[in-house]
């Protein structure tokens, strides 16, 4: 099948974008669900020798998040240096008790835009949230970069448990990646980089009279705006054994769009498949076009989506194109068996993708978000049968019945006003 004619105009909108850059000799492992999260992460606690970085939009309480929380001051008290960043509102029930526990051990906390205090709410730049999940330490095992990282879409916090709906008796469909190699590094001084911008946030005072009275306080501030960048200077390894693999940041400086842009461009060039399985759902009119053009061609593309709603705002909102993308042969499926919170990609036979970024205003324009891109056929055929097993157990949109009269004239409005609510997101945000 030939590949779709190169559109010079839509790509010159992608030059301000940094390309991904891949790096082989990386050891990239797909993880499902917390289930087999968590034990890796916990092991590789324990096996840690100078540091931990931990960053992450919920923090629970539950006893799943206890558990960790616990191993964390463990390691702290044996002389690891822990760093544990977490998200301001994903976690603004959960701090009160998370900071009784670590009161008096060397654990050191710190809160990405906290709430805790009622006129929070009216700074500006409130909605961008740490929607990161992402986890290193140095480990024995890691090897000659001395990390070992994880990077998706899982909360600290039980499969089982929706913050929204309770506890069920099926656990949520979500993964992570492990990640042992060269793109540990750069996981790393990302994470670094959110510790660092939260310290400086609650003590930026402090910090700039330090910074003042220093001697060589020319060079200390390139290190600290180093530091913030989240910059790492990854070796070139070209040989592709085990795989190459790519770590994408989403931020607000100079990769606003960094994400958005590896998934228009593997789909541009697809050729035979784009599987796509993510919770919340309402990209830009590139990411459309760019879908709509490859079923044209004859590519198959399956959309997996959410069948039980946990934000029905968003939910609505992505139903919104659902006839848009089905008239040009895009196959749309509903999750139906637990709640879908996996950011999830696989493009032909070697590109794919594991994350914290959803398709939509809140993760493509606003949220510190973080992807792994894996070019590997191995690791795209794993990640195939586990969306083709998601994709088995769900609904295809087209064979439900749709309502008729009012209750039909009801729905139709409703995914018009919620269409219209995230389309306000977006021109608050910018062009999209």
């Amino acid at each position: 099948m030939a590949l779709a004619p190169i559109d010079l105009t839509r790509l010159r909108a992608w030059t301000t974008v940094p390309a991904p850059r891949y790096v082989g000799g990386n050891r990239v492992q797909l993880l499902e669900g917390g289930d087999e999260l968590f034990p890796r992460m916990r092991a590789a606690l324990a096996e840690a020798q100078r540091e931990v970085w931990l960053a992450t939009y919920i923090f629970h309480d539950d006893p799943t998040a206890v558990a960790m929380l616990e191993d964390l001051c463990a390691a702290a008290a044996r002389g690891v240096a822990v760093h544990l960043v977490l998200d301001g509102f994903g976690c603004n029930s959960t701090l009160p008790a998370i900071r009784r526990r670590l009161a008096g051990t060397d654990v050191q906390l710190e809160v990405f835009r906290p709430l805790e205090r009622w006129w929070a709410w009216l700074q500006p730049g409130q909605l961008r949230r740490l929607h990161q999940k992402l986890f290193v330490c140095d480990t024995p095992e890691a090897g000659g970069h001395g990390e070992v990282a994880f990077v998706g879409g899982i909360n600290v916090i039980d499969d089982r448990l929706d913050l929204r709906h309770g506890w069920s008796d099926v656990p949520r469909l979500d993964f992570a990646v492990e990640v042992r190699g060269p793109l540990a590094t750069a996981v790393h001084a990302t994470v670094r980089a959110m510790w660092a911008r939260a310290h400086l946030a609650r003590g930026w005072r402090e910090e700039v009279r330090t910074l003042a009275r220093s001697a060589a306080r020319v060079d200390k501030a390139k290190l600290l705006v180093r530091q913030l960048r989240g910059a790492a200077e990854l070796e070139a390894i070209d040989d592709p054994s085990p795989m190459r693999a790519a770590f994408l940041v989403r931020d607000n400086l100079r990769q606003r769009r960094a994400i958005e842009r590896s998934y228009v461009e593997a789909i541009r060039g697809a050729r035979e498949r784009v599987d796509i399985a993510v919770p919340y759902f309402y990209p830009g009119r590139a990411f459309r076009r760019a879908l709509r053009r490859a079923a044209r061609r004859g590519v198959r593309v399956r959309l997996l989506l959410q069948g039980k709603v946990d934000y029905r705002i968003a939910a609505i909102a992505a139903r919104a194109l659902y006839d848009e993308l089905r008239a040009t042969g895009v196959r749309i499926y509903e999750y139906t068996p637990a709640f879908l919170h996996a950011k999830i990609a696989v493009v032909d036979d070697s590109w794919a993708t594991v994350g914290s970024s959803n398709i939509d205003p809140l993760s493509l324009l606003l949220n510190l978000e973080a992807n792994v891109v894996v070019r590997d056929a191995e690791f795209a055929r794993v990640l195939g049968e586990r969306i083709e097993t998601a994709f088995a157990a769900s609904l295809e949109v087209g064979r439900q019945p749709v309502p008729t009269g009012w209750r039909g004239w009801l729905q139709r409005a409703g995914v018009a006003w919620a269409a219209h609510l995230y389309l306000r997101i977006a021109g608050i945000t910018g062009r999209y």
